[in-house]
């Protein structure tokens, strides 16, 4: 067991699962899935994403950030829906509510390399999970991107926390397991991040 690290397997029912999606796509209507950049480089992410919350995270040709729009809508991002904050009430242990929900869109073939939520000030804060779709091959390592990694496979309706110790693990996406869940119109997978990016006042 991995201090700091929790999985709850089959953390949301398949009636959560749908209610949640049916929330996500409200919210996809007012902040489109885009195609981050790598910084240094330029080349696209596999990932398609968007953000809920106060603070969105985003990728480009600048460097990584949270900003409180949308970048090419240039709109604010969509609030945080409740039944997704009482995820991260139940299962945080975090006195403070999320200011930033990112939703990963996976379709076939996409991945996410190892790397670690370092952008935001708040580390007592962990980092939240969700796991909606394909089964998707998670990896977790060490505090240095060379320590060894183990991996577990996360379904739909899995919730994961990154706290205490394994805050800043290095972690990733291997793959996406095709045609493993029919919850997703088309297949693929959504992964939602719940962040907590300032530290209370």
């Amino acid at each position: 067991m991995i201090e700091g690290f929790r999985y709850y397997p089959g953390f949301l029912g398949s009636g959560s699962q749908v209610r949640i999606l049916g929330l996500l796509d409200e919210a996809l209507g007012r902040a489109p899935l885009f195609t981050p950049l790598m910084p240094r480089t330029g080349r696209p992410f596999t990932v398609k994403m968007t953000s809920l919350g106060h603070l969105g995270w985003v990728s480009d040709r600048q460097g990584y950030r949270y900003q409180p729009h949308h970048p090419d809508t240039g709109k604010a991002w969509p609030e945080i829906p409740l039944e997704i904050l009482e995820i991260w009430r139940a299962v945080s242990g975090y006195p403070h509510d999320p200011e930033s929900c990112l939703l990963n869109r996976y379709f076939q073939g996409a991945k996410m390399g190892l790397h670690r939520d370092a952008d935001e000030e708040e580390f007592a804060a962990p980092v939240v999970s969700v796991s909606l779709g394909d089964t998707a091959i998670f990896r977790i390592g060490g505090l240095d991107r060379k320590d060894r990694t183990s991996t577990i496979k996360l379904i739909s309706g899995d919730v994961v926390v990154l706290g205490g110790s394994s805050r800043l693990r290095y972690h990733g996406i291997d793959r996406i397991l095709a045609g493993t869940s029919a919850l997703l119109p088309g297949g693929g997978r959504i992964n939602l991040t719940l962040r907590r990016v300032k530290k209370p006042a």
